[in-house]
């Protein structure tokens, strides 16, 4: 089983990169197995990376294996430790999202799409130095309730229930930056209400493969 998700990872990180959400190594991914978590490894090159590359974090941050984990592997483990439908994290520094977080700018309500990430909006994490309890304590509260936030000057994270899912969901949170972005040249975008993104988590809740999977 553990070999099967590590390959899994390993083609969820090449197509983030073929994507465009992400350049060289700078992101990570990972997903929940056994007591803790297998995690892309630190500084390496996802093209040459092979299932052996893949490092395992016990529950208690302990790695194991022939590399180091990923030097964001603390926000990882947290999230995998406190929040609810976690299975598969993706961490990445794609182009909008980084421009709004440098401006520590969150993605309001302004397209009902921003409800696949869990709320009325998509927080921006506080700033603190990468790799850091602190910067995981601060993930962690723009999460609450949430499956994707920003990271002030420095990327997004977000998680699903499979890396596939969690890669797709990284990408549409992405094409809601740029979108966001681009309406606030020519504006103040028009905010949804509250009581309409409500409806929207029902119906996402209830939408295709989410509904299978209940």
């Amino acid at each position: 089983m553990s070999d099967e998700l590590r390959r899994r990872l390993i083609d969820a990180a090449r197509a983030m990169n073929d994507s465009g959400l992400n350049q060289g190594t700078s992101g990570n991914l990972s997903v929940r197995w056994d007591e803790g978590m297998l995690i892309t490894p630190s500084g390496m090159d996802y093209a040459g990376l092979v299932p052996e590359g893949i490092v395992y974090v016990d529950a208690a941050g302990e790695s194991s294996g022939s590399r180091k984990p990923s030097s964001e592997w603390r926000f990882h483990l947290d999230i995998y430790r406190q929040c609810t439908g976690a299975e598969a994290i993706v961490h990445a520094h794609p182009a909008w999202c980084t421009t709004l977080a440098s401006l520590h700018q969150p993605i309001p309500a302004f397209h009902y799409m921003v409800a696949l990430a869990g709320g009325n909006d998509i927080r921006c994490a506080e700033y603190a130095t990468f790799g850091t309890q602190a910067l995981s304590e601060n993930v962690l509260a723009a999460l609450r309730d949430r499956k994707a936030c920003l990271m002030a000057n420095h990327g997004m994270v977000c998680f699903d229930r499979d890396p596939e899912r969690a890669l797709a969901l990284a990408i549409e949170v992405e094409h809601l930056a740029r979108i966001y972005a681009q309406a606030l040249q020519l504006g103040e975008p028009v905010l949804l209400s509250d009581e309409e993104m409500e409806l929207m988590q029902d119906k996402f809740r209830a939408y295709g493969a989410n509904a299978q999977a209940r």
